[in-house]
């Protein structure tokens, strides 16, 4: 899931914050899941941020029409469902 402002196009960025006093725990969290989805940390704490104050309702249609576009849109024949299983046993998304 990419920032709501990368998606949609906008043109001005938006506000810049700084955040301070951030737990270790916290931060540590922020630093493993921004890796395991290839992101900046700036990045994944915005995703985060927009998943709780901004969240979507999709009904059960538009989610599997949305799962049909991106299994569309991925190369044939090129993922085995061997390969697809041992990348979900290394705990790849």
């Amino acid at each position: 899931m990419e920032p709501l402002w990368f998606l949609f196009g906008v043109s001005a960025m938006p506000i810049t914050m700084t955040l301070k006093n951030i737990p270790d725990a916290v931060y540590e969290r922020l630093k493993t899941s921004a890796q395991m989805h290839r992101r900046s940390m700036n990045s994944e704490a915005i995703v985060c941020l927009e998943s709780v104050l901004l969240p979507t309702k999709l009904s059960p249609a538009e989610r599997l029409a949305r799962a049909r576009d991106l299994r569309a849109a991925l190369p044939k024949g090129e993922f085995l469902a061997e390969d697809i299983d041992a990348m979900k046993r290394e705990g790849r998304p």
